[in-house]
């Protein structure tokens, strides 16, 4: 056996994949630009979205984007993550619209029993209504992926909206042969997703090759967690121990960064794309499900969320 050859042949059929991935994901992002009056697109900051930047850098540039980049901050956010989010943006030249969740409270849109600690990630969806109707956006470009999860496995790379905000998936467009039904009524709007068909390795081999920057917290750092339900639960003012249980320093690192409230890291020593890469090839467990407690509620919390107009 030819080691160096083996390596080789793996190398280029691993890069003829990520081409392809690439290029459909491009014409997705192309298709928006042309069929769409008012796209935006969702960046959080996290790496499915680093990754729709670049998607974007190789679709329009030397051009400005055709849309601009929309985030729906729910104020829990990890402040490394916000760092980096608002650097990319002014590296780029891009036009960021942020968003609050805040706001929504502020307004009596969204109504929490502690507005301090409570969970907001579901209240995102309230928010990203409000903005989709403030700005008239009849496509949100997202980051969203169908391994991830069941609800999302089911969801089409076009989908549909209706006035109201929400998904049925059971009235939604057949996409046969990769053509795109954009046709919406006012009101309406489209979730658009290019990246549908990559898996979290593919992402992590497309940050790789493409040497994309990305928040500190996705790389093995120390920090205090507390052991909780199968999970680490990152010790924060808005996730304090509850009685009885104990805070551990770990090393650890983010698989998805979301609110601080329902995100939690996974026990690592990955500190390099390369070691990330690894460690994904052989895990068994789904980001989602290694990591984001409103997703362990229940079997339908996403596609409960989705309903309602979340992302």
């Amino acid at each position: 056996m030819n080691t160096a050859v083996d390596k080789l042949f793996l190398d280029n059929a691993s890069n003829r994949h990520l081409d392809w991935l690439e290029s459909e994901a491009i014409h997705i992002m192309r298709e928006v630009a042309a069929e769409c009056s008012t796209p935006a697109l969702l960046f959080s900051g996290g790496k499915d979205s680093v990754v729709l930047l670049r998607i974007a850098e190789k679709a329009f540039r030397p051009g400005k984007f055709p849309f601009p980049l929309v985030h729906i901050d729910t104020g829990h956010n990890f402040p490394e993550v916000i760092e980096f989010r608002d650097r990319r943006a002014a590296e780029l030249g891009e036009r960021l619209v942020v968003r609050s969740v805040e706001d929504s409270i502020k307004r009596g849109t969204v109504r929490l029993r502690n507005p301090q600690t409570d969970s907001r990630n579901a209240a995102q969806a309230v928010t990203l209504l409000e903005t989709i109707e403030e700005f008239k956006f009849d496509a949100c470009i997202g980051g969203a992926r169908r391994d991830e999860e069941k609800a999302r496995a089911k969801e089409r790379i076009f989908s549909f909206r209706d006035e109201f905000g929400q998904w049925n998936p059971k009235a939604q467009r057949p996409e046969l042969w990769d053509l795109y039904n954009t046709r919406v009524h006012p009101g309406e709007n489209m979730r658009v997703f290019p990246i549908s068909n990559w898996t979290e390795l593919d992402v992590w081999q497309y940050i790789a090759r493409e040497k994309l920057a990305l928040p500190s917290i996705y790389f093995a750092h120390e920090r205090e967690v507390i052991p909780r339900n199968g999970l680490l639960v990152p010790l924060t003012d808005l996730t304090p121990a509850r009685e009885g249980e104990t805070v551990e320093k770990q090393v650890v690192r983010f698989r998805t960064v979301g609110d601080i409230s329902c995100t939690c890291p996974v026990s690592s020593d990955a500190a390099s794309v390369e070691a990330i890469i690894a460690e994904t090839a052989v895990t068994q467990i789904t980001e989602r499900g290694a990591t984001r407690m409103d997703d362990q509620t229940s079997e339908a919390s996403m596609e409960k969320r989705k309903k309602e107009g979340y992302f």
